[in-house]
């Protein structure tokens, strides 16, 4: 008879029931609360709150931002993640761990210091400013806030991919006769694909959600730094719950959308460069 094989975690049925209620509990119980909550509105009563202009202003904000933000750390994060990988320098592990600072500092605090770095009489907003440039108290400064915010999760998500990445296949393309963009753009960027839209993916999905760093520099100026996540709040203080939940709800609905085109997008990359296992 063979011996029974051990193992170390529960059984199948066990670890499949903690899941469901670890997920049920998190998760999907306050999801359904909120739908159930804005369901208390009749369809018409429900477009009329969605589809206020300045709410509608507000989604521009929010996620027109958001979109453009998780771009540019996908583009500058693939290149500080390059940096940290391929090169060595003085202070490097120093930047490594700088990368992970928007994680451990409380968003609060990181709205305030930029707000005083970026305000008219900071350090680098006085400088700015008669140049014509206003970073603090409008979307430019809800744009830095978001950038800082989502830039560790494109990091960190292509850093391992990079790590692990052969570079004789650059030497290969070079031998061939391939230029450094040639190399980069056609061997090297299809493996770095995937991880780059889930970073992309998480620094998106982080951003449309952020309150604490960018309440303070956005100026909260109606149709124009207005965001979100803080109509829902001034609709929860007018104790108006029915109607921020049915914000809340347009906000899950276009985000679910978003992240699932993005999903699709990845798992067709990965698909197409045989990556998928």
């Amino acid at each position: 008879m063979a011996a029974r094989q051990h193992k170390v975690l529960p059984g199948f049925h066990l670890a499949l029931g903690y899941t469901l209620v670890y997920l049920s509990l998190v998760v999907l119980i306050p999801l359904a609360a909120v739908f159930i909550k804005s369901s208390a509105l009749s369809l018409e009563e429900f477009w009329a709150v969605v589809s206020a202009p300045r709410v509608v202003a507000t989604y521009q904000v929010s996620f027109g931002l958001s979109l453009l933000a998780a771009a540019i750390n996908a583009v500058f994060g693939l290149m500080l993640a390059w940096a940290l990988v391929r090169y060595r320098f003085p202070g490097k592990k120093l930047v490594d761990a700088l990368v992970d600072l928007p994680f451990a500092l409380p968003t609060a605090v990181a709205g305030i210091a930029l707000t005083a770095l970026y305000a008219g009489n900071g350090w680098l907003g006085q400088y700015l400013e008669p140049l014509g440039i206003k970073v603090a108290f409008g979307p430019l400064g809800i744009l830095v806030a978001l950038v800082f915010i989502g830039l560790p999760f494109v990091v960190r998500t292509v850093q391992p991919i990079l790590e692990d990445l052969d570079t004789e296949l650059e030497e290969a393309a070079a031998s061939l006769g391939a230029q450094r963009w040639q190399t980069f753009r056609l061997v090297i960027l299809p493996i770095l694909l995937p991880a780059l839209l889930t970073g992309f993916a998480l620094a998106f999905a982080r951003a449309v959600g952020e309150y604490g760093s960018v309440i303070f520099i956005a100026g909260n100026l109606p149709f124009v730094s207005e965001i979100t996540p803080l109509m829902i709040i001034t609709k929860l203080e007018q104790y108006d719950y029915v109607g921020a939940t049915a914000i809340a709800v347009v906000m899950l609905l276009i985000s679910f959308a978003l992240l699932l085109l993005i999903n699709l997008l990845q798992a067709w990359t990965a698909k197409r460069t045989g990556r998928n296992r």
